[in-house]
């Protein structure tokens, strides 16, 4: 499976100005793409699908939907939309930001979803941390005096706004790529093991029965996927993200029919994505026995759709400028939602 791609993490932010602070000036990351999206303004958006299947509902908050959407932007393809809680006018606008060390093309990066009515987004304890491998980033972080507590020699773990833990080594990869890996919290290590390896075809690198861990990948120099065992349920909350994955497009067909046979959640079966003057992508979304949301996307269309964007940054700054959604919500004394 050495033509399978590791792509990015997506992250649900209530703050994101915090948010773009750490992920540029601590972290070091460039934006490659930065877009705006509102459900309301229909010249932006071909078609919207709701799986009827797929709505979640949030405790404490009934009109929370959880939609897939054929958007005009098709590499933007979700978002968590509080469709009857939100006040005019920011009922359902969001952005989306990918941020990285490099290109998506040979980085893994991290997608940024911004709601402009939510405040904050519960955690569970399905994500736990994603490692980068910078000493500069340790010396940003000193120099700009975000908290670090280090948990071993020369690892520091940290905390992007939102609560979701990072964890920084204090030196560089020979790899071109400082991002090492994703770990995700499973409840059954073999159960999970069999799914990652066996059905999506992902070598193992290391497993550790005794520390119930296990390090997996697609190849030596892309990020890994470390799986951690924990006691209990895997609990998302309202935070849950999404890892993300590119094959080459023949290759999605094969893999959504595995995952049929082997009676395994599809939570989005296989569809086109349109973008006028550019490439259809192919996406199928699936889950894992915790329930852990994994993208695969064509390779060859996503390289295209996936092109940093020289502009990518000052579109961020430009949006936050723009963003008044903390003062309006602030002069009618009522605060943002909580996702």
């Amino acid at each position: 499976m050495a033509s399978r791609r590791a792509l990015h993490f997506v992250f649900k932010v209530g703050n994101r100005f915090q948010t773009a602070r750490f992920f540029r000036d601590i972290l070091g990351m460039k934006v490659s793409m930065c877009s705006i999206s509102n459900l309301k303004n229909t010249g932006g958006i071909s078609s919207v699908s709701l799986d009827l299947n797929s709505i979640s509902h949030t405790p404490n908050n009934s009109s929370t939907l959880r939609i897939i959407g054929l958007w005009g932007k098709p590499e933007a393809d979700f978002a968590l939309v509080h469709l009857l809680s939100f006040p005019r006018p920011y009922d359902g606008k969001w952005s989306k930001t990918m941020v990285g060390f490099g290109p998506e093309d040979d980085h893994f990066v991290a997608e940024l979803t911004y709601n402009y009515g939510i405040g904050d987004y519960k955690l569970g304890n399905d994500f736990m941390g994603i490692t980068i491998a910078s000493s500069q980033a340790v010396s940003n972080a000193r120099k700009l005096e975000w908290p670090l507590n280090e948990v071993t020699e020369g690892i520091f773990e940290t905390e992007a706004p939102g609560g979701y833990k990072f964890y920084l080594e204090n030196h560089s990869l020979p790899q071109s790529d400082p991002v090492f890996k994703v770990t995700l919290a499973v409840s059954d290590l073999q159960k999970s093991l069999n799914y990652w390896s066996n059905l999506l075809g992902m070598k193992i690198y290391e497993h550790d029965e005794k520390k119930q861990r296990a390090l997996l990948g697609y190849a030596d120099n892309q990020c890994k996927l470390e799986l951690q065992g924990i006691k209990g349920t895997v609990d998302h909350a309202a935070a849950f993200g999404r890892i993300a994955f590119s094959c080459p497009q023949k290759e999605l067909p094969d893999l959504e029919d595995l995952m049929k046979r082997e009676k395994q959640q599809i939570l989005t079966p296989l569809v086109s994505l349109d973008t006028p003057g550019k490439a259809t992508v192919q996406v199928v979304i699936l889950a894992d026995p915790d329930g852990h949301e994994i993208c695969f996307v064509g390779d060859e269309a996503f390289r295209e759709l996936s092109k940093m964007d020289p502009e990518g940054s000052k579109l961020l700054d430009d949006a936050m400028a723009a963003d008044k959604s903390d003062e309006w919500f602030a002069t009618r004394n009522k605060p943002k939602a909580s996702g």
